[in-house]
């Protein structure tokens, strides 16, 4: 615990701190202000007047319902014309059961079931969970061949919260690429996109000596080429949203900036999940990077779980507001910040409930 030195020099202390950290200090008041970090805390204040109905525009939206493919059937977002269609969540094990052999059937039922209802597919290839006790890798990876396959992502307390693919791996990343050739192969063209899942993974040299934050970077580098060259007609999008080993604004080690920057070099289409324009940790990273860059390919971003209500499907309380009358309705904010201050192709609909139905629909008819 620091002692207490006297009051001037704790303050020329917090001073020094904060303007090395990119604060300024004004001249007459001594305060702080301009803090990089909290740049774009108001930024959400210029949309707050946004109109319901949602305006036309030229974006592309897509209900969300991530492993819940049986959802889709006879649900209401079919009869709204401004849908495109779903964006449905398929695991590498659901669709490689067995190495080298492919079942993809129920992307087949899923595409044939939205395209008779005149829709779309948008495939979201999940390698990844948040849930301890199930991984999303086939079961063939999990050997020495492929040292383990997957690794356990870690909490801040450093506690097992899911699994995700060690995509770091090449003989992992051999394996991926080759699943995204056989998808190409029968769905490039005939569904409206692919993307990658978040590049946030909660992974350290600690508990894999594999790993560490620049392998990670080129590793996600190549699955994203692979995922053009598999879909060269189709759109495909890699959600990148943060990085292990850095933390922008103030450590920016460039991870998080260099796939953003590779992306637009080969083509593939950048985004995130949870737009959360009220939460700093997005606003420095997804968000940043979106709203300060000029891009040719598309970007994207999901309202997830808990979106609806400023929060994510990690927050406990994710559902506050569900039953209440006077909750506010954040779908037009939530397009038209997307719209105008991001500049997004695509939008992700979480069809959670009761939101989709009460705000969401409401908020795309007239």
């Amino acid at each position: 615990m620091m002692k207490r030195k006297g009051n001037a020099m704790i303050f020329l202390v917090l001073c020094g701190f904060l303007l090395a950290a990119g604060g300024r200090r004004d001249d007459e008041t001594g305060n702080v202000s301009a803090d990089p970090v909290n740049r774009y805390n108001d930024a959400y204040k210029a949309y707050l007047d946004a109109p319901c109905p949602v305006g036309e525009d030229g974006m592309k939206h897509f209900a969300y319902f991530a492993r819940d493919r049986e959802a889709v059937k006879n649900h209401p977002f079919l009869d709204i014309s401004r849908f495109d269609g779903a964006q449905i969540m398929y695991s590498w094990k659901q669709l490689e059961p067995l190495k080298g052999v492919y079942d993809f059937s129920v992307i087949r039922e899923d595409y044939s079931y939205l395209s008779d209802h005149g829709k779309k597919l948008f495939i979201l290839l999940q390698d990844a969970t948040f849930d301890p006790g199930r991984k999303a890798v086939p079961d063939y990876l999990l050997s020495p061949e492929y040292d383990g396959g997957a690794v356990y992502q870690r909490n801040d307390d450093d506690e097992p919260e899911g699994w995700v693919a060690k995509r770091w791996n090449p003989r992992v990343q051999e394996r991926f690429a080759l699943l995204l050739e056989a998808l190409g192969e029968e769905f490039d063209g005939r569904v409206e996109g692919v993307n990658l899942q978040e590049s946030a993974i909660g992974v350290s040299s600690e508990y894999d000596h594999s790993f560490s934050p620049e392998i990670y970077r080129d590793s996600l580098k190549k699955n994203m080429l692979a995922l053009k060259k598999a879909f060269p007609q189709s759109v495909v999008i890699q959600y990148a949203n943060f990085m292990p080993g850095e933390w922008l604004p103030r450590d920016d080690r460039g991870y998080l900036r260099s796939l953003y920057e590779y992306g637009e070099e080969i083509g593939v289409g950048l985004g995130g999940p949870d737009l959360m324009v009220q939460r700093r940790a997005q606003l420095n990273h997804t968000i940043a990077m979106m709203h300060e860059g000029t891009y040719t390919v598309p970007l994207g971003i999901a309202v997830q779980d808990g979106n609806y209500v400023g929060k994510t499907g990690a927050d406990g309380d994710f559902e506050v507001g569900a039953d209440s009358e006077e909750r506010e309705n954040l779908v037009p904010l939530l397009h038209d910040f997307a719209g105008d201050f991001l500049r997004v192709t695509y939008m992700f609909w979480s069809y959670q409930e009761p939101y989709f139905t009460e705000n969401v629909i409401p908020g795309f008819t007239s």
